[in-house]
């Protein structure tokens, strides 16, 4: 007998509509939690962990919806798939069963920092749009950033050779973003070729 398919929903604001989230999914039960993305105590979720079975699926509408952090991102993911539980993500089209390739391994630290990455310039928008607000009574409007699968887009086509300055301009961003975007991909690669478990000899 195959396992359930199961999803989690997480929405920041009680009058969110949580059900556009997985909409289309055919799920046989759904966690929810109403909760920011820094708040950690979320307790569908604890209870998902412990609903989960081997064999079942978790879909989630995206890695920010699961999420506080990188770090958590990694941590929720890894104990799932010890359970033998398979992790669908569906706006990044990622999928993790716990015996990932090192280049799936790869897109989730790349994925999850440029999710995180984007939260944190969210932040800084909102911080400088009250400072200046409370200064000058007006918002200097906000500074663009770009999706989790733009950015990957972006870093894609920089590898590729496209300059630097033909991206900030196509993106709609400044250059020093561009270069921002390329530097937290190659830490993070360094950083994931550094953590790649070593292969056993036979």
């Amino acid at each position: 007998m195959g396992g359930q398919r199961i999803g989690y929903v997480r929405v920041s604001t009680l009058d969110q509509n949580e059900r556009r989230q997985l909409e289309g999914e055919i799920l046989d039960r759904v966690f929810t939690d109403k909760a920011s993305g820094r708040d950690a105590n979320r307790p569908e979720l604890t209870e998902l962990l412990r609903f989960a079975r081997d064999g079942d699926i978790v879909v989630v509408h995206s890695m920010d919806r699961l999420a506080r952090n990188l770090d958590d991102l990694r941590s929720l993911v890894q104990t799932l798939t010890r359970k033998g539980v398979r992790v669908e993500f569906v706006k990044e089209g990622l999928v993790f069963t716990g015996e990932d390739s090192p280049m799936a391994n790869l897109m989730l630290s790349v994925m999850g920092a440029f999710a995180e990455f984007e939260r944190s310039l969210i932040r800084e928008r909102q911080l400088e749009g009250i400072a200046l607000a409370k200064q000058r009574g007006s918002y200097r409007g906000r500074k663009k950033s770009l999706t989790v699968d733009k950015a990957a887009e972006l870093v894609g086509r920089a590898a590729l050779g496209v300059p630097k300055s033909v991206l900030a301009k196509e993106y709609g961003i400044s250059r020093e973003t561009v270069y921002q975007y390329l530097r937290l991909a190659q830490a993070q690669e360094q950083k994931s070729v550094l953590t790649l478990p070593k292969t056993q000899s036979t």
